[in-house]
Protein backbone atom coordinates (compact mmCIF):
# COMPACT_ATOMS: atom_id res chain seq x y z
CA UNK A 1 0.00 0.00 0.00
CA UNK A 2 1.01 3.37 -0.68
CA UNK A 3 1.24 5.83 2.25
CA UNK A 4 0.05 9.18 1.82
CA UNK A 5 2.22 12.10 2.74
CA UNK A 6 -0.11 13.37 6.10
CA UNK A 7 -0.64 16.61 6.52
CA UNK A 8 -1.85 16.76 10.16
CA UNK A 9 1.85 15.15 10.71
CA UNK A 10 3.30 17.93 8.51
CA UNK A 11 4.82 15.04 6.51
CA UNK A 12 7.20 15.94 3.43
CA UNK A 13 9.39 12.86 2.59
CA UNK A 14 13.45 13.49 1.48
CA UNK A 15 14.16 11.33 -1.42
CA UNK A 16 16.61 13.12 -3.17
CA UNK A 17 20.06 11.04 -3.21
CA UNK A 18 22.55 13.78 -3.67
CA UNK A 19 21.30 15.83 -0.54
CA UNK A 20 20.90 12.37 1.13
CA UNK A 21 23.92 11.85 0.93
CA UNK A 22 25.14 15.50 1.80
CA UNK A 23 22.97 14.96 5.21
CA UNK A 24 25.21 11.73 6.05
CA UNK A 25 28.71 13.46 5.51
CA UNK A 26 27.63 16.01 7.20
CA UNK A 27 26.66 14.30 10.60
CA UNK A 28 30.01 11.45 10.10
CA UNK A 29 27.91 8.86 11.80
CA UNK A 30 30.21 5.65 13.29
CA UNK A 31 29.67 2.78 14.98
CA UNK A 32 30.27 4.04 18.71
CA UNK A 33 27.26 6.93 18.31
CA UNK A 34 24.40 6.48 20.02
CA UNK A 35 22.00 8.01 17.18
CA UNK A 36 18.43 8.81 17.55
CA UNK A 37 15.87 9.92 14.25
CA UNK A 38 12.85 11.92 14.94
CA UNK A 39 10.21 11.14 12.23
CA UNK A 40 12.54 8.73 9.94
CA UNK A 41 9.25 8.36 7.53
CA UNK A 42 10.03 6.27 4.59
CA UNK A 43 13.43 5.87 5.62
CA UNK A 44 15.44 8.41 3.20
CA UNK A 45 17.91 8.85 6.22
CA UNK A 46 17.29 6.12 8.39
CA UNK A 47 19.10 3.42 5.76
CA UNK A 48 22.05 5.16 5.43
CA UNK A 49 22.51 5.75 8.84
CA UNK A 50 21.84 2.29 9.77
CA UNK A 51 24.51 1.30 7.57
CA UNK A 52 27.22 3.29 8.82
CA UNK A 53 26.37 2.78 12.71
CA UNK A 54 24.85 -0.37 13.37
CA UNK A 55 22.10 0.37 15.32
CA UNK A 56 19.75 3.11 15.62
CA UNK A 57 17.37 4.26 17.77
CA UNK A 58 13.64 6.41 15.82
CA UNK A 59 10.94 8.21 17.02
CA UNK A 60 7.90 7.86 14.72
CA UNK A 61 4.28 9.26 15.32
CA UNK A 62 2.62 7.56 12.66
CA UNK A 63 2.03 4.25 13.22
CA UNK A 64 1.41 3.55 9.57
CA UNK A 65 4.80 3.74 8.55
CA UNK A 66 6.68 1.81 11.63
CA UNK A 67 5.82 -1.56 9.59
CA UNK A 68 7.16 -0.60 6.41
CA UNK A 69 10.21 0.73 7.79
CA UNK A 70 11.48 -2.17 9.98
CA UNK A 71 10.99 -4.36 6.87
CA UNK A 72 13.02 -1.98 4.90
CA UNK A 73 15.84 -2.13 7.76
CA UNK A 74 15.72 -5.33 8.73
CA UNK A 75 18.81 -6.94 7.57
CA UNK A 76 20.68 -3.22 7.84
CA UNK A 77 21.31 -3.24 11.34
CA UNK A 78 19.56 -3.04 14.54
CA UNK A 79 16.98 -0.90 14.58
CA UNK A 80 14.96 0.28 17.63
CA UNK A 81 11.29 1.84 16.79
CA UNK A 82 9.23 4.09 19.47
CA UNK A 83 5.43 4.90 18.17
CA UNK A 84 5.64 8.31 20.20
CA UNK A 85 4.97 12.05 19.76
CA UNK A 86 8.93 13.72 19.92
CA UNK A 87 6.78 16.40 21.48
CA UNK A 88 6.30 14.74 24.61
CA UNK A 89 8.90 12.26 24.27
CA UNK A 90 11.81 11.52 27.26
CA UNK A 91 14.82 11.34 25.34
CA UNK A 92 17.33 11.19 28.31
CA UNK A 93 15.43 8.02 29.04
CA UNK A 94 17.00 6.27 26.20
CA UNK A 95 20.19 7.83 26.13
CA UNK A 96 21.75 5.84 29.12
CA UNK A 97 25.45 6.36 29.53
CA UNK A 98 25.86 7.94 26.02
CA UNK A 99 24.66 11.19 24.87
CA UNK A 100 22.43 11.21 21.93
CA UNK A 101 23.13 12.54 18.52
CA UNK A 102 19.68 13.22 17.15
CA UNK A 103 18.61 13.77 13.50
CA UNK A 104 15.48 14.46 12.01
CA UNK A 105 13.86 16.28 9.51
CA UNK A 106 11.03 17.99 11.31
CA UNK A 107 7.44 18.80 10.32
CA UNK A 108 7.44 22.80 9.97
CA UNK A 109 4.29 22.97 12.32
CA UNK A 110 5.93 21.78 15.61
CA UNK A 111 9.37 22.66 14.85
CA UNK A 112 9.53 25.53 17.13
CA UNK A 113 8.00 23.31 20.36
CA UNK A 114 10.57 20.30 19.46
CA UNK A 115 13.46 22.24 19.81
CA UNK A 116 12.24 24.12 23.13
CA UNK A 117 11.01 20.62 24.17
CA UNK A 118 15.04 19.56 23.13
CA UNK A 119 16.85 22.29 24.37
CA UNK A 120 15.22 21.25 28.24
CA UNK A 121 16.93 17.51 28.03
CA UNK A 122 20.48 18.96 26.76
CA UNK A 123 21.86 17.54 29.55
CA UNK A 124 21.90 14.51 27.56
CA UNK A 125 22.44 15.13 24.41
CA UNK A 126 25.65 15.72 22.17
CA UNK A 127 24.70 17.10 18.77
CA UNK A 128 21.93 17.58 16.60
CA UNK A 129 21.56 17.92 12.92
CA UNK A 130 17.58 19.21 11.31
CA UNK A 131 16.11 20.15 8.64
CA UNK A 132 14.09 23.16 9.04
CA UNK A 133 11.89 25.73 6.90
CA UNK A 134 15.23 28.17 6.20
CA UNK A 135 13.15 30.70 7.41
CA UNK A 136 13.50 28.96 11.28
CA UNK A 137 17.26 28.46 10.40
CA UNK A 138 18.02 31.94 9.76
CA UNK A 139 16.04 32.72 13.19
CA UNK A 140 17.55 30.00 15.12
CA UNK A 141 21.30 31.85 13.81
CA UNK A 142 20.51 35.49 14.07
CA UNK A 143 22.30 37.98 15.27
CA UNK A 144 21.25 41.11 17.31
CA UNK A 145 20.39 44.12 15.19
CA UNK A 146 18.44 41.30 12.31
CA UNK A 147 15.03 41.32 11.80
CA UNK A 148 15.22 37.51 11.97
CA UNK A 149 16.81 38.09 16.03
CA UNK A 150 14.14 37.28 18.22
CA UNK A 151 13.41 34.39 21.56
CA UNK A 152 14.32 31.74 19.55
CA UNK A 153 17.58 33.08 18.58
CA UNK A 154 18.66 34.09 22.30
CA UNK A 155 17.18 30.84 24.08
CA UNK A 156 18.83 28.28 21.19
CA UNK A 157 22.29 30.48 21.71
CA UNK A 158 22.14 30.18 25.12
CA UNK A 159 22.59 26.65 25.26
CA UNK A 160 23.98 25.31 22.03
CA UNK A 161 26.40 26.36 19.51
CA UNK A 162 24.45 26.99 16.27
CA UNK A 163 25.92 25.95 12.92
CA UNK A 164 23.45 26.70 9.39
CA UNK A 165 25.10 23.95 7.41
CA UNK A 166 23.46 24.24 3.88
CA UNK A 167 19.50 25.09 2.19
CA UNK A 168 17.93 22.42 0.69
CA UNK A 169 14.96 23.32 -2.01
CA UNK A 170 11.85 22.58 -2.20
CA UNK A 171 12.54 19.68 -4.82
CA UNK A 172 14.18 17.35 -2.58
CA UNK A 173 10.87 16.28 -0.96
CA UNK A 174 7.51 14.97 -2.20
CA UNK A 175 5.28 16.34 -1.48
CA UNK A 176 7.65 19.98 -2.33
CA UNK A 177 6.71 21.92 0.58
CA UNK A 178 6.09 25.96 -0.36
CA UNK A 179 9.44 26.89 0.97
CA UNK A 180 13.12 26.48 1.06
CA UNK A 181 14.36 24.30 3.70
CA UNK A 182 18.28 24.63 5.18
CA UNK A 183 19.98 21.98 7.35
CA UNK A 184 21.24 23.05 10.57
CA UNK A 185 24.01 21.63 13.35
CA UNK A 186 22.95 22.10 16.88
CA UNK A 187 25.90 21.65 20.02
CA UNK A 188 24.65 22.06 23.15
CA UNK A 189 27.82 23.60 25.57
CA UNK A 190 28.69 21.59 28.55
CA UNK A 191 28.62 25.14 30.21
CA UNK A 192 26.10 27.85 28.69
CA UNK A 193 27.74 31.15 27.13
CA UNK A 194 26.46 33.19 29.86
CA UNK A 195 26.18 32.93 33.86
CA UNK A 196 22.54 32.82 34.72
CA UNK A 197 20.87 32.92 37.82
CA UNK A 198 17.17 31.36 37.42
CA UNK A 199 17.20 29.58 34.40
CA UNK A 200 13.59 30.20 34.37
CA UNK A 201 13.31 34.03 35.08
CA UNK A 202 15.70 34.14 32.59
CA UNK A 203 13.40 32.90 30.08
CA UNK A 204 10.49 34.74 31.46
CA UNK A 205 12.26 37.76 30.91
CA UNK A 206 13.57 36.76 26.97
CA UNK A 207 10.01 36.14 26.01
CA UNK A 208 8.57 39.26 27.64
CA UNK A 209 11.07 41.10 25.86
CA UNK A 210 10.31 40.20 22.34
CA UNK A 211 6.56 39.83 23.18
CA UNK A 212 6.31 43.11 21.60
CA UNK A 213 9.44 43.56 19.10
CA UNK A 214 8.70 47.73 17.72
CA UNK A 215 8.40 48.67 21.64
CA UNK A 216 11.36 49.87 23.52
CA UNK A 217 12.08 47.60 26.86
CA UNK A 218 11.15 50.01 28.83
CA UNK A 219 8.01 49.67 27.58
CA UNK A 220 8.29 45.45 27.11
CA UNK A 221 9.94 45.10 30.73
CA UNK A 222 7.17 47.46 32.68
CA UNK A 223 5.89 44.63 34.78
CA UNK A 224 9.44 43.13 35.36
CA UNK A 225 11.79 45.86 35.82
CA UNK A 226 12.05 49.61 36.16
CA UNK A 227 13.82 52.73 34.05
CA UNK A 228 16.73 52.69 36.71
CA UNK A 229 17.27 49.02 37.17
CA UNK A 230 17.92 48.69 33.68
CA UNK A 231 19.91 51.57 33.32
CA UNK A 232 22.00 50.57 36.08
CA UNK A 233 23.72 47.73 34.03
CA UNK A 234 24.51 49.90 31.71
CA UNK A 235 21.71 49.16 29.53
CA UNK A 236 19.38 51.70 27.60
CA UNK A 237 16.06 51.84 28.06
CA UNK A 238 14.67 53.37 24.40
CA UNK A 239 16.37 50.12 23.34
CA UNK A 240 14.34 47.10 21.33
CA UNK A 241 14.94 43.97 22.34
CA UNK A 242 16.24 42.61 19.19
CA UNK A 243 19.55 45.00 19.82
CA UNK A 244 20.75 43.21 22.93
CA UNK A 245 23.52 40.33 23.27
CA UNK A 246 23.04 37.81 24.90
CA UNK A 247 24.89 38.61 28.07
CA UNK A 248 22.55 42.15 28.08
CA UNK A 249 19.63 39.39 28.64
CA UNK A 250 21.92 37.47 30.82
CA UNK A 251 22.40 40.86 33.19
CA UNK A 252 18.88 41.74 32.90
CA UNK A 253 17.53 38.32 34.36
CA UNK A 254 19.71 38.27 37.16
CA UNK A 255 18.51 41.60 38.01
CA UNK A 256 15.34 40.30 37.95
CA UNK A 257 15.85 37.37 40.23
CA UNK A 258 18.16 39.63 42.89
CA UNK A 259 14.95 41.58 42.88
CA UNK A 260 12.85 38.72 43.59
CA UNK A 261 14.96 37.55 46.15
CA UNK A 262 15.07 40.89 48.11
Amino acid sequence: MIHRPRKRFGQNFLHDPMIINKIINAIRPASSDALLEIGPGHGAITRPLLEAAGKLTVVELDRDLIDPLQAACSTLGDLTVHSADALTFDFCQVAGQQPLRIIGNLPYNISTPLLFHLLEQHECIKDMHFMLQKEVVERMAASPGSGQYGRLSVMLQYRCRVTPLFTIGPGAFKPPPKVESAFVRLEPYSKPLVDISNEATFETLVRQAFSQRRKTLRNTLRDLLDVTDISSLGIDPSARAETLELNDFAALANRLDEIRES
